[in-house]
């Protein structure tokens, strides 16, 4: 799943507003397959890489959140010291810049990295995942 869609979806920074979100996501039977959540102490962005993206999208115009799409890519990198390093280099040499990323990982398992890119098919490419 190296390209995906990402929703980001706006926020009032109020207690609650982000249970709200998930619960809606939850009856609509999505899950939330990675997350990241900044604000500016008024409002706040959450970006979700989620499955399934048609329930979602379904989802959040029902509850009459404001939200964007764009597309992303998400790697399953091993979890071992130097990958992203690797990863960045690969995508700096082909010219891509990374807007920003997130993610997780553990030593018994590979997690997710979520990176947006301004070129997901050449940042794609130049990692093998076209």
């Amino acid at each position: 799943m190296p390209k995906t869609t990402q929703f980001c979806v706006s926020l009032d920074n109020k207690p609650g507003a982000l249970a709200r979100l998930c619960t809606s996501l939850k009856k609509a039977k999505v899950n939330i397959e990675a997350i990241a959540l900044s604000d500016n102490g008024e409002c706040g962005w959450v970006r979700l890489v989620v499955k399934p993206i048609a329930a979602a999208k379904t989802a959040l115009e029902h509850d009459a959140y404001h939200f964007l799409s764009q597309h992303v890519l998400v790697l399953e990198p091993p979890p071992r010291p130097g990958v992203l390093a690797q990863i960045t280099g690969t995508l700096a040499k082909a010219g891509v810049n990374i807007n920003y990323v997130y993610g997780s990982s553990s030593e018994e398992a590979a997690g997710i990295l979520v990176l947006s890119v301004t070129d997901v098919d050449r940042a794609a490419e130049a990692l093998g995942e076209a």
